[in-house]
């Protein structure tokens, strides 16, 4: 198969089916104190650092653990600085974030290291619009339904990171509904709400008179023994709390302030808003807790990188409202055309608003001015998915639902019409 330097959306016109085709990334050391090297991944997203668990390791200490992440886009193969210690150098200058050309050279410290495109490779998509509490036809929820469920049977250590809103516990349910331990307990930790008095019998558990006022009680680990633990909000953990509960994953051992240690069997998923990488680059999170989390790191995404959603969602919003009419189409054109920093949870809220006769702001999603103090990929992302949301209403509008004639119309065949207007909630007729 021939190389490609995207990642693209393929649909099977004869079966409908949908799989992702994207090159295998093959990155070799070509300068520095880690010598010759060469490796080739196969997943669409690879790190690379000087830390034990990155994905591309170099024996170079003036490289950050977690330098930099190689993403596969649709736009090509993206470098982003994971917010290192001596940076990206790209063509002689520094980047934060760039897309890459055939064959070009990174500079991370006193490394070179070259990145090319090898043989192309495909996987399906989850064909799944809705799993658990999530709800998303867009092809990045897709991709994450896929990862769901291929990690989900596993007793690897999950790491979920996201936005504020973007649906990081759901993903963490989901988890656990698919996976063997779904009958056992869930115990979940706010690690944001811990201080160092309270952490250790917190998780560990205490025996009584094992410190001022203690009654005795067990901890989160041993209550969620066989099941699994939910540390929600990880990256607010104080550093001087993560070596405790690095001891007890290193371990699967908790001792009880005051008591004997006890073994726990229980499966550890985490949450973040934080970008976890930054915080151990900027030594507020500990590297080797870090990469204990992250057996496989699950990245929610935010609501414009997946603006085909809104219809959906917000259709399945008015319905736990229980409307018992439809919101007038001036209203979910603005709902549609909205900027969500809170991601779903503030759709969530601004349909709620709306229900009760409170009209969504103007904030324009198609034909609105750009910004020069967003990024372009966020704005282009919803420029295009409102267009096509757009024409495909229009397009099913004048042909009556017929998609037979709604595909003649529009040079779209069929199957893939019917696989666009279904990601973007809209009905058709399949005749």
């Amino acid at each position: 198969m021939a190389a490609t330097t995207t990642l693209t959306h393929v649909i099977d016109a004869r079966t409908g089916r949908a799989h992702l085709e994207f090159p295998r990334l093959v990155l070799e050391s070509i300068k520095g104190p880690t010598g010759r090297r060469q490796k080739t991944f196969t997943t669409e997203r690879v790190t690379i650092g000087s830390g034990d668990g990155a994905g591309f390791k170099l024996d170079d200490a003036t490289v950050s653990a977690l330098h930099c992440e190689l993403r596969v886009v649709e736009e090509g193969i993206r470098v982003v600085d994971l917010h290192s210690k001596n940076g990206v150098r790209l063509g002689g200058r520094r980047v934060f974030e760039a897309l890459l050309e055939p064959d070009d050279v990174l500079v991370l410290g006193a490394s070179s290291v070259r990145v090319r495109a090898g043989e192309s490779m495909q996987r399906d998509v989850s064909a799944r619009t809705e799993l658990g509490g999530l709800l998303g036809s867009s092809l990045p929820m897709r991709m994450l339904f896929d990862w769901i469920e291929r990690v989900a049977p596993t007793d690897t250590s999950v790491l979920i990171t996201g936005e504020t809103g973007s649906g990081k516990e759901l993903v963490a349910e989901a988890l656990v509904a698919l996976s063997p331990r779904a009958r056992q307990p869930l115990v979940m930790v706010d690690c944001a709400a811990q201080s160092d008095e309270l952490f250790g019998a917190a998780l560990f558990g205490h025996e009584k008179g094992a410190f001022t006022g203690a009654a005795g009680g067990i901890g989160a680990f041993e209550r969620a023994n066989g099941g699994t633990v939910l540390l929600d909000s990880v990256g607010e953990l104080p550093l001087s709390l993560q070596p405790h509960l690095l001891g007890v994953l290193e371990r699967r051992v908790v001792q009880p302030i005051g008591g004997a240690p006890r073994p726990v069997d229980v499966r550890v998923i985490a949450t973040s808003q934080r970008s976890l990488e930054r915080e151990v680059n900027d030594g507020r999170f500990r590297a080797d807790l870090y990469f204990r989390l992250a057996g496989v790191q699950l990245v929610v995404p935010p609501l414009e990188e997946r603006a085909g959603d809104i219809p959906l969602l917000v259709a399945r919003f008015c319905r736990e409202l229980g409307l018992k009419k439809p919101l007038p189409a001036s209203v979910l054109e603005r709902l549609f055309a909205g900027h969500y920093p809170g991601n779903v949870r503030e759709l969530k809220n601004a349909v709620a608003r709306a229900a009760v006769g409170v009209m969504p702001p103007v904030t324009g999603r198609v034909g609105a001015a750009l910004s020069t103090d967003e990024p372009w990929w966020p704005q282009r992302e919803r420029a295009l998915a409102g267009l096509e949301f757009n024409y495909l209403a229009r397009l099913l509008e004048d042909c009556e639902g017929n998609m037979s004639e709604a595909a003649r119309r529009s040079e779209i065949s069929r199957v893939q019409l019917y696989a666009l207007a279904t990601r973007h909630g809209l009905g058709g007729k399949k005749r």
